[in-house]
């Protein structure tokens, strides 16, 4: 099995994200299901944002010729 890269990390998790999200809309779980689902949702939205941003920075640092090599000169 090959490794994941960011981009389907991301991808993954924004899928299962917005599974829970349609989910929770249905409004037909039980109330334990729906704190469940509820927490998933959050954590699964802080890592998509985390994964974002992350992404946002790097591409910062690549439009503006910021490297790891102009560090280490």
């Amino acid at each position: 099995m090959r490794d994941q890269t960011p981009v389907d990390t991301y991808e993954t998790r924004y899928a299962r994200l917005q599974q829970v999200v349609a989910l929770l809309e249905t409004g037909d779980l039980p109330l334990d299901q729906t704190l469940t689902l509820y927490e998933e949702g959050t954590r699964l939205a802080a890592e998509c944002q985390a994964l974002l941003d992350a992404a946002e920075l790097r591409v910062r640092l690549l439009q503006s010729g910021d490297t790891m090599l102009d560090l280490e000169g």
